[in-house]
């Protein structure tokens, strides 16, 4: 939860520490989104060669609630800050923050655990494939570039 509390306990300095780290990898980066990635952390999750997201996952850099408490200072409003975040795996694809929006199995991952692994494992494949031609400053630039062009809209 954004505060000061957050503050005290370092958590820009943790996330900024992982930013640095996952930029200087030799190695191709596959972040993937499962869940709900809706924090600072989750920002550091965009430093990777490719972003995936499961079909019914959010991702997003901070909690609908979070984000309600400090632009009206009313939880209360969680949804409609959920609705202005574009949190979605649909709208995280059309705004160029994910690669790959991934399918899930019929009512979700969680009904069918080697399914979705599956499915996950038959995607990744795919992009370590792609990434594996790349040398280290390749895949460096590639992230960088990748990680720059996140929030451009309309060629900004």
């Amino acid at each position: 939860y954004p505060g000061i509390g957050a503050e005290e306990r370092g958590q820009s300095e943790a996330i900024g520490a992982s930013l640095l780290v996952m930029s200087d990898l030799d190695v191709p980066v596959i972040a993937t989104v499962i869940g709900e990635g809706g924090s600072g952390g989750a920002l550091a999750l965009g430093v990777a060669n490719r972003v995936l997201m499961l079909e019914f996952a959010t991702y997003s850099v901070i909690t609908p609630e979070g984000c309600a408490s400090i632009l009206w200072r009313d939880g209360a409003r969680a949804p409609d800050a959920a609705e202005q975040l574009k949190l979605l795996a649909e709208d995280a694809a059309r705004l160029g923050l994910v690669d790959q929006v991934v399918r899930e199995p019929v009512g979700g991952s969680h009904r069918d655990y080697d399914q979705a692994a599956s499915i996950l494992r038959d995607a990744l494949r795919v992009h370590l494939s792609e990434l594996g031609a790349m040398g280290p400053g390749a895949l460096k630039d590639d992230r960088y570039a990748k990680f720059r062009r996140m929030g451009a809209l309309n060629g900004a």
